[in-house]
């Protein structure tokens, strides 16, 4: 009779009085749990160098995180430097046409002042003239 691969040979001796059994069990020896074992080794060491690979790649994200915060930074900058030196440059242009402006008023305020100092000038010779023209009484 053979019970889950096992070989199990019985005798049986008689008288039917006494009725003696011998039950020899042999084995046959197996390596399926050595291949379990050899399995299960295999798969904790390639969790551990997955694990010791894992743990460089973060830090080489880490590192390549701070390069792109650190570029971004720096193109930030540039753009708000651009972005400076385009209203300094309006700043300069708007100052100059206000001095444009300025001096041009100016000009027109003196020229207009000239004139009218000229004019009383010429008002106050025309009265002069007029005067002396004009016969003693």
């Amino acid at each position: 009779m053979s019970n889950d691969g096992d070989y199990v040979e019985r005798t049986v001796v008689e008288p039917t009085t006494v009725r003696r059994e011998e039950v020899r069990v042999t084995r046959e020896s197996s390596n399926a749990g050595w291949w379990i074992a050899a399995l299960v080794a295999i798969v904790a060491i390639v969790g551990v160098i997955f694990l010791m690979n894992n743990s460089s790649d973060q830090a080489d994200l880490q590192a390549a995180r701070d390069q792109g915060m650190t570029e971004a930074t720096l193109a930030n900058a540039a753009s708000n430097a651009q972005t400076a030196a385009m209203q300094a440059s309006d700043a300069a242009r708007n100052a100059a046409d206000s001095t444009a402006r300025a001096t041009e008023h100016a000009a027109q305020a003196a020229a207009a002042n000239t004139a009218a100092a000229a004019q009383n000038t010429a008002d106050a010779a025309a009265d002069t003239v007029t005067v002396e023209t004009t016969p003693a009484q």
